[in-house]
């Protein structure tokens, strides 16, 4: 049931999207890589700043990088979907709830709303349901139908 999916081209187009977007995001924190500080000043603001323990600032890092590939090669596409999710769930509860719906286009909120991180949990509940879609490396572990 875990590999189980149907040879879709909407789902492969879910997790492309959810791959492609989510992939920088992981790069910045893991690499440093699209801007971002990398991986030791990522864990020291997610420990320091946001005040997460270690093990979960390590395993958002760790998910925000792998899951997206995951998902783009179509490789334990059910777990990677659940895990940014559970990322996403994260996010929301810790620096976006208190600014709001909306993304801080203008530059008026302290921070950025949670409307984006909704929709990534959206997608990746698509993707639990579905599971890989066609082109995926879960298939050839599984028979689709």
């Amino acid at each position: 049931m875990l590999l189980q999916t149907k040879s879709d081209w909407a789902v492969l187009v879910l997790r492309l999207t959810v791959g492609i977007i989510m992939f920088p995001h992981g790069a910045q924190k893991m690499l440093g890589t699209f801007g971002g500080y990398g991986f030791k000043p990522t864990m020291q603001f997610f420990t320091q700043s946001v005040g997460l323990p270690w093990v979960f600032a390590l395993a958002v890092i760790l998910i925000e990088f792998f899951a997206p590939i995951g998902l783009i090669l179509g490789l334990g596409t059910r777990i990677c979907a659940f895990a940014l999710a559970i990322v996403m769930v994260g996010a929301i509860a810790t620096t976006c709830y208190q600014n709001g719906f909306f993304m801080n286009w203008y530059g008026s909120q302290k921070g950025e709303g949670y409307e984006y991180h909704l929709l990534v949990i959206g997608l990746c509940l698509a993707l639990l349901v579905a599971g890989a879609g066609r082109y995926a490396i879960d298939n050839l572990f599984h028979a689709t139908h």
